[in-house]
């Protein structure tokens, strides 16, 4: 769901490790977590039922698990019950869940195993939602795939489901792009954000509750740098450094008090915001100063400030100023600090934590190496 900005981050993973390497990537999905460090490798933890952790099984795993012997993983992005990943040759791979086809391999089985999404070698961003799946090509050109039923792939047409990618429109300036439940947003090269699918808690920001089956423009600016997707809500950044959500508030996901929201409105206003991630009901912003803030859902400790009580302001995760833009949530949240460490909070039924236990924590703790 999350379009997140990656950031030099460390993380070290397995048996033996004994000093931490840079991550280029992390993902939160329902009830597991995944990691590329800076060697390319894969590592996937916790929840497997749907073989969401690629390592060909269904055995759920509470700490880092490699995901085959590749090298040469660029970017990984969780769905609720699957993953998709870019490797360094541009290739698209997914796995897990797929009912609806939002693997993009042409069929409805679940893989257990990284599969290649067709032949294209040109991937650039890739969004991973609950049931639909989108991804933008070099070229600029957009591709959607999986379940359709709010419109939410963006084609126009009224088909049920897709089960390889299908092109959304004829422009060729698309630069990043998200997946939530049922809608999907996304950000051209001029600075333009276009939302479609679902909008019945106004998560499309387009003045209105309803749907719309194809790509429409927010607002009229044009100086949005990144979209991030959550359940029913989105919050997007712009150049400027504000930050803007919209949609659904019965958590405090907006960060603002009060009911949803049609159209985008600020939130933090005053402070300087480099990057934005929007999980479940939750969201995770990383300030122009390296602080962490979230706010929204907290049944879990997903906010990371201690407790389980709902926030609808941006609250604070700790004291550390050495966050980067590297943060993943759901009813769980990761993120990477500087120093070579990963640290993650809120649920842990399963172990998507990584700290090697199944307990619950409301504040950051140390992926367990």
């Amino acid at each position: 769901m999350m379009a997140m900005l990656a950031g030099i981050v460390g993380i070290g993973f397995g048996a033996g490790t004994a000093s931490a390497a840079a991550a280029s990537s992390v993902a939160a999905g329902y009830a597991h977590t995944c990691a590329i460090p800076a060697n390319g490798s894969l590592w996937c933890w916790g929840g497997n039922y749907s073989g969401q952790l690629g390592d060909g099984t269904t055995t759920g795993r509470v700490a880092p698990a490699r995901v085959g012997d590749a090298s040469d993983w660029a970017k990984i992005e969780a769905g609720t019950s699957y993953n998709c990943a870019i490797r360094t040759d541009r290739s698209l791979w997914c796995w897990g869940s797929n009912s609806r086809g939002q693997l993009g391999d042409g069929s409805t089985t679940r893989r257990a195993a990284p599969v290649k999404v067709g032949d294209a070698t040109n991937w650039a961003d890739v969004s991973a939602g609950d049931s639909h799946t989108c991804a933008v090509r070099t070229d600029g050109t957009l591709w959607c795939w999986g379940f359709n039923r709010f419109g939410q792939l963006g084609t126009g047409n009224s088909n049920y489901y897709e089960t390889v990618p299908v092109r959304v429109g004829t422009a060729s300036n698309w630069a990043t792009v998200t997946t939530g439940y049922a809608h999907t947003c996304a950000v051209r090269t001029d600075g333009t954000l276009w939302c479609w699918g679902d909008s019945s808690a106004g998560q499309l920001g387009l003045g209105f509750l309803g749907y719309s089956i194809l790509p429409a423009q927010v607002g009229t600016a044009t100086t949005w740098a990144g979209v991030t997707a959550g359940y029913t809500f989105t919050c997007a950044n712009r150049s400027d450094a504000t930050l803007w959500c919209f949609g659904e508030n019965g958590y405090g996901q907006l960060g603002v008090s009060g009911t949803y929201q049609v159209s985008p409105v600020q939130v933090g206003a005053g402070r300087g915001w480099a990057g934005v991630t929007a999980g479940q009901d939750t969201a995770c912003a990383t300030a122009t100063d390296g602080s962490l803030w979230c706010w929204g859902n907290n049944m879990a400790g997903q906010v990371g400030d201690g407790t389980t009580t709902a926030r609808f302001a941006p609250t604070r995760v700790g004291s550390a100023t050495t966050w980067t833009t590297s943060v993943a949530t759901f009813y769980h949240t990761c993120a990477v600090q500087t120093g070579s460490s990963v640290w993650c909070w809120g649920n842990n039924a399963n172990g998507q934590l990584g700290d090697g236990t199944t307990t619950q924590q409301p504040a950051p703790v140390r992926v367990n190496l």
